[in-house]
């Protein structure tokens, strides 16, 4: 039987909700929430205005920006250096043409030996005979250099007016190299030391100068 007034003092013990609070309460709800629509509207809004530019430039670029090519750039540029007076012919370009020599592997043998004049062919043995003195007189060489000469062609030849490198192709007295550059017959004694006076003048100063260049390289 008590539990009825239990009940009933249970109730009485709860404390009353004041009807201007609850109205507070709810207002505040749909603040949040009318918020909370606008901010979300905002963001959408925003993405939209980014990424609009960018599919509409995607979707159909203008003809402004399409790339020209390196190729019809150079060509309106070369137009437009194309100046000449009016009237005046427009010169074409001369362009050279050029060799290129590369040296054969295994390197061939040296040819024999040509005349001087061009003539081609093999240049015959010297069968003149002669001394040494008589040849260097011949070839115009001043006794105050024969010693020099001496002291070279023994070295290069012997002394032998026919000598003949195997591996390189030079002659006679002074080893003319190539025989071809001596005029005459390079195996012609005169004729080579004729030869080797202008070598040495031309590269030595003279055949002092050719002795003293031989005696520390032991070659002219």
């Amino acid at each position: 039987m008590n539990s009825r007034n239990d009940m009933i003092t249970e109730r009485r013990d709860v404390p009353s909700v004041p009807a201007s609070s609850a109205l507070a309460v709810r207002k505040g709800t749909r603040r949040r929430a009318v918020v909370g629509v606008v901010a979300s509207l905002a963001v959408v809004g925003f993405a939209g205005a980014m990424v609009a530019p960018t599919g509409m430039a995607l979707a159909d670029p203008p003809a402004e920006a399409a790339t020209e090519s390196a190729y019809s750039a150079a060509l309106a540029d070369t137009q437009n250096l194309t100046v000449t007076v009016e009237g005046a012919p427009i010169t074409p370009l001369e362009r050279g043409d050029f060799t290129i020599y590369v040296t054969p592997k295994p390197t061939p043998p040296p040819k024999p030996a040509s005349t001087g004049g061009g003539g081609g062919g093999s240049l015959p043995p010297y069968t003149g005979g002669g001394v040494p003195a008589e040849w260097m007189a011949a070839a115009g060489i001043p006794e105050s250099d024969w010693s020099y000469v001496d002291y070279i062609v023994s070295r290069e030849s012997g002394w032998n007016p026919n000598a003949t490198n195997r591996s390189s192709g030079a002659c006679g007295l002074v080893q003319a190299l190539p025989c071809s550059k001596v005029p005459g017959n390079g195996y012609n004694p005169v004729d080579n030391l004729r030869w080797g006076t202008g070598y040495a003048n031309g590269r030595y100063g003279g055949w002092a100068g050719a002795y003293a260049f031989w005696t520390k390289n032991h070659w002219w």
